[in-house]
């Protein structure tokens, strides 16, 4: 055997790591990290194929066996990144006509605590002017900095933080019973309560920002996995009308936010409309999925967008919805089954969540 085709029989058996890896319940941050960036492992893999079949001259079996596994590698991670792409049906309807009235627009933006250029944000702002704006990892600088849409933005929740978790919220809608809890750690806050749409309508929303799996952050991803389990759990048993959005460091396709989905209910308005990468803004090949809007099911689509970039790592994410009952009756809810309910709950109890997350 030539030494190009044990090159490419190696490079096989590398390339079937990120599959086997990410296709288990271990939540070591090195094996979640093959969550992230399928898309890029998919070239990656797409890329080997091309090579090995060149390369081999299929002279021996083992040729065979190893274009047969990464080609299935191939398929595995084309599988879970299939339903963010434009050949997938879409979850959530366009609003197609009617009374735009109910709407409500939101903007997410990760600003990155030491990112000083406050402009850019405050641009994106008074360009899109939304309804709400979540700005994540901001501190008293930003906090300062973002004082002057307050007469626009009435009602506020602000936690200026110098851990990277520091959230801010500013609304245009008034906000009503809102608190900050602490779900899991005492040093990760998210925020709770209701936006009224108009007299007799008021929606629930969570902002969210756990700790994502890494070398610096977490060794495992129990914490942040257990976070979004036991907000998708609590969601479904409130049945209000939802909205949860924020940096959930975690990708659209993982086990993870797939199963918050169907514990929660909610549905993800991504789906059959693209990836919406939004980290990292630095790096063009390395981007994936980070910052979500979920919603309940009496919401429909009137706009999403990814936003310019404004210094920050991560790149503001913005959505219009419509508010309609009727579309309760045209929007199947995800449903869970007993397995997924069951891991679930083990992901919960692992974490030994705070009691009311206060």
């Amino acid at each position: 055997m030539e030494v190009s085709e044990i090159i490419m029989l190696v490079l096989c058996g590398i390339f079937l790591i990120p599959s086997l890896a990410s296709a288990t319940r271990f939540d070591q941050w090195w094996i979640r990290a093959f969550d992230f960036p399928r898309i890029q492992i998919s070239i990656l893999i797409s890329t080997v194929i091309i090579i090995s079949i060149i390369v081999f001259d299929f002279s021996e079996t083992i040729h065979f066996i190893a274009i047969a596994l990464i080609i299935l590698s191939l398929i595995y991670q084309l599988h879970k990144i299939f339903p963010y792409t434009w050949f997938a049906k879409k979850e959530v309807m366009k609003f197609e006509d009617g009374d735009p009235s109910d709407n409500i627009s939101i903007l997410v933006s990760n600003v990155l605590t030491p990112n000083t250029q406050y402009h850019k944000l405050l641009e994106i702002v008074h360009r899109r002017q939304p309804d709400i704006l979540l700005t994540l990892e901001s501190d008293k600088k930003w906090e300062e900095a973002l004082k002057e849409i307050e007469e626009e933005y009435k009602y506020t929740v602000k936690v200026p933080m110098d851990n990277l978790y520091g959230m801010h919220l500013y609304s245009k809608l008034k906000l009503e019973e809102t608190e900050v809890r602490y779900l899991v750690k005492d040093d990760i806050p998210s925020i709770h309560g209701f936006v009224r749409l108009d007299d007799n309508t008021k929606v629930r929303i969570h902002c969210m920002h756990p700790r994502p799996p890494s070398p610096s952050e977490a060794d495992t991803s129990t914490n942040r996995d257990a976070e979004l389990l036991m907000l998708g759990r609590d969601v479904r048993e409130q049945d209000d009308s939802v909205l949860v959005f924020g940096d959930l460091n975690d990708v659209a396709w993982s086990r993870t936010t797939r199963l918050f989905q169907q514990m929660s209910g909610l549905l993800d308005p991504r789906i059959g409309r693209g990836f919406f990468n939004t980290f990292h803004a630095g790096y063009r090949f390395f981007r994936w999925p980070l910052d979500h809007v979920f919603h309940s099911n009496d919401f429909t689509l009137i706009e999403i967008a990814r936003e310019k970039p404004m210094g920050s790592d991560h790149f503001p994410m913005y959505i219009n919805l419509n508010f309609e009952r009727p579309a309760e009756e045209e929007q199947e809810k995800p449903e869970p089954d007993e397995e997924e309910k069951e891991w679930a709950q083990e992901k919960i109890d692992d974490a030994e969540p705070r009691e009311n997350g206060v």
